[in-house]
């Protein structure tokens, strides 16, 4: 019986990943369709194309301060996020990965169990512990517990790659003089960029598309990130459909440019981490 070629025996594969990719780019394209139409060219005609590509929504959207404000305090509580648990989390790894001492399964089951606490059931003793540090209103009333959430998964991730570095390394870092923190800095952490890379990616992209723990922190619109602005606008325009059409599309940009240029990194890192043995 005559074999079919590769490429005849992977189409199925093919065609189901082209229906997956459709099913995610048509509603991204109606969106960015939608916003160059007025509102009552969208009640007429909501899935043709613009009969007048009109740029307004985009342009009026794009020349607003509190726009870019919301821009610049998701970038800054994603950019403190990330530096604080991928540190926190690579020290931590470190620990569980290379050293042997007493409970050490113990405590990494402990922290592998936080996968599987819901942030909602901690939302009123967060809050009622933030407001008695007076970290209400303040990125670090976000940062801290994002940080404190991505714990779990960045540190097995990060694990699991230590562990795969060879002890002959470490041993030759020894005898050249490096402690265990200078085989740690020096050597393990440059080593692991694959994966340290991997897990400020997803660190990042959590952190962007965190609404709940902003808006129970922040009151005050001046730190409100770019998901709360997003809800807001929508109530405030709930009339004006493209208007918000093009505030949906320009607030998924940096997030969908930012991944585009990560994903390779991402992909990378998963797959070293997977294939290392």
């Amino acid at each position: 019986m005559t074999r079919r070629p590769k490429a005849v025996r992977a189409l199925p594969l093919h065609g189901i990943l082209v229906a997956v990719g459709a099913l995610m780019a048509v509603p991204l394209l109606y969106a960015v369709l939608s916003g160059f139409k007025s509102t009552d060219e969208l009640s007429r005609n909501p899935f043709g194309l613009p009969e007048h590509w009109l740029t307004g929504n985009y342009t009026g959207i794009l020349g607003s301060g509190d726009f870019w404000r919301l821009v610049g305090n998701s970038t800054l509580i994603a950019v403190g996020t990330t530096v604080l648990v991928v540190a926190v989390s690579a020290a931590a790894a470190f620990s569980f990965a290379r050293f042997a001492f007493r409970g050490r399964e113990a405590l990494f089951t402990v922290f592998t169990m936080g996968l599987m606490f819901p942030f909602a059931v901690a939302a009123l003793p967060l809050f009622l512990l933030l407001r008695h540090l007076g970290l209400l209103d303040n990125p670090l009333g976000v940062i801290l517990p994002q940080a404190a959430f991505g714990l779990p998964m960045t540190i097995i991730i990060l694990r699991g790659f230590f562990r795969e570095i060879p002890g002959e390394l470490e041993e030759a870092a020894t005898l050249d003089g490096c402690g265990a923190f200078g085989f740690f800095w020096r050597v393990l952490l440059p080593m692991a960029r694959p994966a340290l890379g991997t897990v400020s990616v997803l660190a990042v992209v959590t952190s962007w598309n965190n609404f709940f723990l902003p808006l129970l922190v922040f009151t005050d619109s001046t730190w409100w990130t770019l998901p709360i602005g997003v809800q807001q606008f929508q109530g405030q325009y709930s009339a004006e459909y493209a208007r918000v059409f093009a505030y949906l599309v320009l607030a998924m940009v940096p997030a969908l440019a930012f991944y585009s240029v990560a994903e390779r990194q991402l992909v990378g890192g998963l797959t070293a981490g997977a294939t290392k043995g």
